[in-house]
């Protein structure tokens, strides 16, 4: 059974090598060798290999959002409300995160790798799927096929937005403005959403 200090200490420095290097030019070693591991296999140890590892970190990172994503989906009647529903969870787990942190620029990367992607899809929440079934309803007189790839990139503006307020957070020492972030994208994607769709002969 591993120590929690020890197994919060992989986790730490796995986030952070992930969130700067990126996830495949990480090796297990490096980041035991980082957490202050005498044990160059301890990832594999105490978690089985990268994909425990990665599920792990998306683990930690996931605890406690169901309720709020459920509690925020509960209230909602409107598109912006499904979005808030998804969306200020997050900001706020971020607001939640002693500074600095490297968690939003972590899964910016693991949005970016498909074999870590295809792995979180595999494990992913059951709340945010039904908010995602909602939201696409409501835009039932649209193309579906756009409203998809609308819905795709909304998931990559999101990552990478996040991503570049903790990272500008990191290099100037101020706190991310996180809850104005959310309210920000929310309203960004509402109008994204329902757009209307040029159509050319």
């Amino acid at each position: 059974m591993a120590r929690p200090d020890t197994r919060q200490g992989l986790l730490d420095a796995a986030e952070r090598l992930f969130a700067e290097r990126g996830i495949p030019t990480v090796s297990d070693r490096q980041v035991a060798e980082a957490a202050g591991n005498s044990n160059h296999s301890a990832v594999h140890y105490y978690f089985g290999g990268r994909d425990g590892l990665l599920l792990a970190l998306v683990a930690r990172h996931r605890e406690g959002l169901e309720p709020e994503h459920q509690r925020l989906f509960e209230q909602s009647d409107s598109l912006l409300g499904d979005i808030r529903a998804l969306v200020i969870p997050l900001t706020e787990r971020f607001a939640s995160l002693p500074s600095p942190s490297w968690r939003a620029r972590f899964l910016d990367q693991a949005l970016h790798d498909p074999p870590t992607t295809a792995l979180l899809r595999a494990h992913g929440g059951s709340v945010a799927a039904n908010v995602v079934r909602s939201l696409v309803g409501r835009l039932a007189h649209l193309d579906p096929r756009v409203v998809e790839a609308r819905a795709k990139l909304t998931t990559h503006i999101v990552a990478t937005a996040c991503a570049e307020v903790e990272e500008r957070a990191a290099r100037s020492g101020e706190t991310a403005p996180w809850r104005d972030t959310g309210d920000f994208l929310c309203d960004a994607l509402a109008g994204l959403l329902q757009a209307p769709i040029t159509r050319r002969d």
